[in-house]
């Protein structure tokens, strides 16, 4: 079979990668190189720079307009698209014109999650369990026929990031059984139950701010579900203090009278031996495991607290 590509970050390199070695890919397309970094240099996204070192031709449109594209991708004559994480909401017209229609590799088990965030959205919800889904890409965003699904368990300290890079393998290899499938006539589409449908809106900076008053078990959540972007925060001292990572802990035995009783974002331990215990909702505490203040690396609590002077008490926003 012969394809187009539309795919810009890693999540899409395995898709592509997996359809160079087994189909025809006429064209990639991809978005624009972009600014990146402290010095702002332009940086070419992961899929095309895959697609240069397999010499496919590139195109990097800032949109998808009919005029200047339509009479490239018919002189492509390609039988399908392939689009898996692209960043530009594909036209009506690009749906149409490709007789097997346009693919799309989803990171979710549909219809739950339809939107740009499903792997971050899935890990704050708790669940235990996601997946990947191809589908046919239709007008209404994520919400065209499915075509196949795969199932896989999210481990219960996997990282938004983790579980993103094991989608997008996993995503790849369903791919391509999933092509072949259509050509064969094997997998045909199925309609998705509208009323299932959930919804997983773009991240945003301000949704990695920890809200102490929740369960110990749903900031730790949310500290996986933000990392590796936005990360989780929380302000100490008036400066933003990342966590990177996070646990569920037992109040020390120590903590006593009136600590017994802090309000939540208060710090019950700092110490060595206790860690870095933080209150939360419904009498629970929270074990920083690994934090980074403004232009320092990452460190484990252990080592953070060996250069800081934290003291039970101290208040965190």
């Amino acid at each position: 079979m012969r394809v187009v590509f539309f795919g810009t970050p890693e999540f899409a390199v395995p898709s592509l990668a997996a359809l160079v070695r087994r189909f025809d890919v006429a064209l990639v397309l991809t978005q624009p190189d972009r600014p990146k970094g402290r010095g702002r240099h332009l940086a070419e996204p992961p899929v095309k720079a895959l697609a240069r070192s397999f010499d496919l031709p590139v195109l990097q449109p800032e949109t998808l307009v009919e005029e200047q594209l339509r009479p490239v991708l018919e002189q492509a004559e390609a039988e399908a698209a392939v689009v898996v994480a692209y960043g530009l909401k594909i036209p009506d017209w690009l749906l149409a014109l490709h007789p097997r229609g346009a693919i799309n590799v989803h990171g979710s088990l549909l219809p739950a999650y339809r939107g740009a965030a499903p792997v971050n959205r899935a890990i704050i919800n708790g669940d235990a369990e996601t997946g990947v889904t191809t589908m046919l890409l239709a007008s209404r965003m994520d919400a065209g026929p499915m075509l196949m699904q795969r199932r896989t368990p999210i481990g219960p300290e996997e990282t938004a990031g983790e579980v993103t890079a094991r989608l997008a393998e996993l995503g790849a290899g369903l791919l391509v059984v999933t092509l072949d499938g259509l050509a064969s006539g094997i997998v045909l589409p199925s309609d998705q139950d509208e009323g299932l449908a959930t919804f997983s809106p773009k991240m945003t900076k301000e949704e990695g701010l920890i809200d102490w008053t929740r369960s110990a078990r749903q900031i730790v959540n949310l500290v996986r579900g933000v990392n590796p972007w936005p990360g989780a925060y929380a302000h100490l001292d008036g400066k933003p203090l990342k966590i990177w990572k996070a646990a569920v802990a037992a109040r020390p035995a120590a903590v006593s009278g009136p600590m017994a009783l802090a309000a939540p974002g208060t710090i019950l331990a700092a110490s060595f031996h206790d860690g870095l215990l933080v209150a939360c909702g419904n009498g629970e505490a929270v074990a920083l495991l690994n934090v980074q203040t403004v232009g320092k690396k990452p460190l484990p609590a252990a080592e953070f607290l060996r250069g800081s002077a934290l003291a039970p008490g101290t208040v965190m926003g």
